[in-house]
């Protein structure tokens, strides 16, 4: 079973139009009530086959394109089934499933994209941080969220000094970029033998070394967290998180960090102790968003607004700076693009895509914020709040 992560829903939300099957199932891991899920599972693919027919599919092509969930309904499926929630997503030329760590409803959906509001809580601006854990021996880089942890590998990262130092420096790869100032980066090569000191006693040299390491480790992240915001956590020895603040140019490094040597530590333990510190980050994020959306509105500026079919446009045309969605609720209708014109439908009709899930998405794939949140979070008993970069 494999765990979400950012990385594997931006294939989700390109995906190219087409019959988009979302399937999200709450399960049971143990328990009595774990016979029940194989039978929930048949109505749910059921249901999505009745859907595609609808869409104008023949019953023959519509059990052909979920075929590869049909085939997951096996005793040993259920048998490994570790978390209380599966997501499966299947198109024309893409089968996906995931093993989800937090309650939703049960939904199909049949749309022209996959549908993916349920999984905002676990993969948006208000829960996703990452963490380095840093020793000399065993550098190790993750991303997490409020429920899950995975370990991430990061391109032209050493994860030790001594592979830093033992590179062969003939070798493309093997030359380093060090940071002269945070932020910037020298023209130059420091190649692994010209870390300083390599052998000596001093204290100072090894130090030294230690912090041209770092930098090799910060260049490397720069590239992998580029156009980031998440918070990052350190994780080390205490001599250690000072040193490699020095050469850290990534502007959401948090100041509270993770104390202690991070090799004895699982990467539940690293999250368990890091998710304190980012948690109250996150609410005061969402904090300020709800102080600047009620300034905003209240001044009738016109870059704030709860409207729904005024907020569709402006994020399919890459205007919502950030957004306030709610979890759980859905509002069924159509957006025309080439007259920014909104339907919404008391109830589901066919051809309908949930408008709350489109807003999300476009707001997401253009750079934007979204704060996933229970309903009675959002102000004025609407089921969304969005900021307007202009």
């Amino acid at each position: 079973m494999q765990i979400i992560s950012r990385d594997e829903i931006k294939p989700l939300l390109e995906q190219p139009k087409g019959n988009c099957v979302s399937i999200y199932m709450p399960a049971h891991p143990a328990g009595p009530e774990v016979r029940q899920d194989p039978i929930r599972f048949k109505n749910l693919i059921r249901e999505a086959e009745a859907r595609l027919v609808d869409a104008g599919l023949e019953p023959q092509e519509a059990t052909q394109l979920l075929q590869k969930a049909i085939d997951l309904d096996t005793p040993a499926f259920w048998e490994q089934m570790g978390e209380p929630g599966l997501a499966i997503f299947i198109s024309q030329e893409f089968f996906r499933y995931y093993t989800l760590l937090l309650n939703f409803q049960e939904l199909v959906v049949v749309t022209d994209r996959f549908h993916v509001k349920p999984l905002l809580p676990i993969l948006n601006g208000n829960g996703r941080f990452y963490v380095l854990a840093l020793s000399q021996q065993d550098v190790r880089f993750f991303e997490g969220t409020r429920y899950t942890i995975n370990e991430i590998e990061v391109e032209n990262m050493p994860k030790s000094l001594d592979e830093a130092l033992q590179r062969d420096d003939t070798a493309k790869e093997g030359q380093f970029r060090i940071a002269t100032s945070k932020g910037g980066t020298a023209n130059t090569f420091v190649q692994p033998g010209e870390f300083h000191g390599q052998g000596s006693p001093d204290r100072d040299q090894h130090q030294e070394q230690i912090r041209q390491f770092f930098y090799v480790i910060d260049n490397a992240l720069h590239e992998k967290l580029r156009d980031e915001t998440a918070p990052l956590v350190l994780a080390g020895v205490e001599y250690l998180l000072p040193l490699y603040r020095q050469a850290n140019s990534y502007q959401h490094l948090m100041v509270e960090g993770i104390t202690g040597n991070p090799e004895t530590l699982s990467a539940q333990e690293l999250h368990d102790q890091a998710w304190p510190i980012v948690e109250a980050d996150f609410q005061k994020s969402q904090q300020e968003f709800l102080d600047r959306f009620q300034q905003l509105f209240g001044g009738n500026t016109g870059k704030a607004s709860n409207d729904l079919q005024k907020i569709i446009p402006a994020a399919y045309y890459q205007r919502v700076d950030s957004l306030l969605v709610a979890v759980g609720q859905q509002q069924w209708g159509l957006f025309d693009p080439s007259s920014e014109t909104v339907y919404l439908h008391e109830e589901k009709e066919t051809g309908d895509e949930d408008l709350l899930d489109l807003v999300a998405t476009h707001t997401l794939l253009n750079g934007g914020t979204v704060y996933a949140v229970p309903p009675e979070q959002i102000p004025y008993s609407t089921p969304v709040a969005a900021i307007f970069r202009y």
